[in-house]
């Protein structure tokens, strides 16, 4: 007897482990395209916790605004994101995907930053080109104006 409870409850065990648990697809279900940019977004407002925006402010969650901007709430986004990670082979290709476009978005904010900066660091090369012109046209100013009141005063005195 006790050897045949134990044997029950072990099967028992064994049986409720095994079991993959797939969800029924949600009424408001969001459709995978949004869902895989709403899920980039999600991963950028996320990572952006750690950063400092303009005002010098960190840990601002930016997770609200990318709801507001699907128009879409938090538990909208849940119950998709459950169902959607019940079903691994639909969901792996995804994040896969996802993965792709975050790092085509990467090189190109990268490429555009060192175009930024290239025209940033010209434009101070000429500002320092023209601010030495200028200084060196004032110089010759000088010189010319020193010039020319010694030659007055060397007239002046011949006469």
């Amino acid at each position: 007897m006790k050897h045949t409870t134990i044997f029950l409850i072990f099967m028992t065990l064994l049986a409720s482990c095994s079991s993959n648990t797939i969800y029924d697809e949600p009424k408001d279900l969001i459709p995978k395209d949004s869902m895989m940019m709403l899920l980039k977004d999600l991963y950028l407002a996320t990572a952006a916790k750690n950063i400092k925006n303009k005002r010098q402010q960190k840990k601002v969650s930016y997770i609200t605004l990318v709801y507001n901007k699907y128009n879409i709430d938090s538990l909208r986004f849940n119950t998709s994101n459950l169902y959607y990670t019940s079903k691994i082979d639909i969901y792996e290709p995804m994040l896969n995907e996802i993965t792709e476009l975050l790092e085509k978005e990467q090189e190109f904010f990268t490429k555009a930053k060192k175009i930024k900066d290239s025209l940033y660091n010209d434009s101070l090369k000429n500002i320092s080109y023209k601010i030495k012109k200028e200084q060196k046209i004032k110089e010759l100013k000088k010189v010319d104006i020193l010039k020319k009141t010694e030659n007055l005063k060397k007239f002046q005195r011949k006469n």
